[in-house]
């Protein structure tokens, strides 16, 4: 049974407030409701407190206040999780946002992230350097969570998903002791955060492999959705056939309305997203496959790196309600086509979309045991998200992402990229770690045996 904050001591409360260097925000203050915000507005908590730390201090300070306690604790890096996992009602929120620095290391083409950072920071700091860690389509995506979840992204086939990237990590655990991990110390811890999510202990600092991307050739393609089994069925073979220097994700989506033109606006279609890192030279050789195709918009063109990383930030900013169910596919055959065919072209609101991003290539080399990240068997990790700025429309999105996943689960392989998982029960985790659960399970015993890290996508400490 947890303890409820409001029902601390004043006095124990004060004490702990003086040894914060960040700020401690309660319910009464003016800044709470802002500060309760998440990505998803669909997520409506009310923490006891925010413990907005300044430093690693703050981290272990609040991490032995809230075992000491039995207060039931959220960790929160970029809010972004679509669950709000970064939030929890009536506890403590360690909130990490202040812990930001990126130190780029040319020499050896490493960075150093803090817990707090967000991926557009990373970008903007190693760009100049023509550098960039695999990472996400959205730039405001905190780097903690989409990294212990795996990182699926435009740079996957290329140099593998963000996690093969991690090098090392600084971390306090659930007894309040801080630790470094990488492939010579604490292996095992090493292992289990490349995947295992936010169950091992809070991340205070990251250090990525970096990779030589400076420019890359991309942006949509669009075919009317009545096409889509063409296009799914070429869209598998040609890109699993292709170099991987070129990425692509495909989507059921609907066109909201500027940057494109007026003539697209509000109709329904299938669309690749590109993004190629070859040689220039070789652009129109590569995407003429793609032209034959006869898309009805085809908007491609070199760009730095970051501005492809940035280019759905603005259509879909912080705030808006936000529903997302997700899946692994090996194949995109006939049923599943149709079922594509189906729900996608009965989309709800101008925002919400299907994606399918690949997992072949680079991605696809690890081993299946050599982290975590359990299915890297699979072609696609899927998503279906059901978005709307108006918080009227949050059942009739909800409802349209729920019978989406229904009628494609048959089809795929079991389990889902953990970032793409809401609150959906203990063998859905399970299924997404397939046969490395039970080791996850007997490190979660060994470094957090009372499950005090639990306000995630949780994996139970082995009996």
């Amino acid at each position: 049974m947890t303890t409820k904050v409001k029902e601390l001591e004043q006095s124990v409360i004060e004490a702990f407030v003086t040894q914060i260097r960040g700020k401690v925000i309660f319910p009464e203050d003016p800044a709470y409701n802002e500060t309760r915000k998440v990505y998803n507005a669909m997520i409506n908590k009310h923490p006891g407190m925010f413990v907005m730390c300044a430093d690693v201090a703050d981290v272990i300070y609040a991490v032995n206040f809230g075992r000491e306690n039995n207060l039931l604790v959220a960790v929160r890096g970029g809010g972004h999780n679509g669950g709000g996992l970064g939030l929890c009602e009536e506890g403590m929120v360690i909130d990490l946002s202040g812990l930001k620095f990126v130190h780029v290391d040319v020499q050896n083409s490493t960075v150093r992230v803090g817990g707090g950072n967000l991926w557009g920071e990373v970008d903007h700091a190693t760009h100049p350097f023509g550098l960039a860690v695999p990472a996400g389509i959205i730039s405001t995506t905190g780097v903690g969570g989409l990294t212990l979840g795996g990182g699926v992204g435009y740079l996957s086939r290329k140099y593998g998903l963000t996690i093969d990237n991690l090098l090392e990590a600084d971390m306090v655990l659930a007894d309040g002791s801080f630790v470094r991990v990488n492939k010579d110390q604490n292996q095992d811890l090493f292992w289990a955060i490349r995947g295992g999510g936010g169950n091992f202990g809070i991340v205070t600092s990251f250090k990525f492999q970096a990779h030589p991307v400076k420019t890359i050739i991309g942006g949509p393609t669009l075919w009317p959705i009545e096409q889509i089994d063409e296009i799914m069925e070429w869209y598998h073979e040609f890109l699993n056939h292709s170099s991987e220097d070129l990425n692509g994700f495909i989507a059921t989506m609907v066109i909201p309305g500027p940057p494109f033109p007026e003539a697209l606006h509000h109709k329904m279609f299938c669309g690749i997203v590109w993004s190629y890192l070859g040689d220039p030279a070789k652009q129109e050789e590569v995407f003429q496959p793609i032209l034959e195709k006869n898309p009805i918009f085809h908007h491609v063109g070199e760009m730095p790196y970051p501005s492809i990383q940035t280019m759905f930030d603005g259509m879909l900013p912080p705030g808006l309600q936000w529903y997302w169910r997700g899946d692994y596919f090996k194949e995109l055959g006939a049923e599943v086509r149709a079922k594509h065919l189906e729900f996608g072209s009965k989309i709800p609101t101008p925002l919400s979309q299907m994606h399918l991003y690949p997992i072949s290539g680079a991605a696809s080399r690890v081993g299946e045991e050599e982290t975590p990240w359990g299915h890297r068997d699979a072609k696609y990790a899927g998503v279906y998200v059901g978005v709307d700025p108006d918080p009227a429309n949050a059942e009739k999105i909800t409802q349209w992402c729920k019978e989406y996943w229904e009628a494609l689960h048959p089809y795929s392989s079991g389990g889902a990229y953990l970032n793409f998982i809401q609150d959906e029960g203990q063998e859905r985790i399970k299924a997404s770690y397939k046969k490395n659960y039970e080791r996850l399970t007997k490190i979660k015993k060994a470094y957090d045996p009372n499950n005090f890290f639990r306000v995630n996508q949780n994996i139970l400490p082995a009996d």
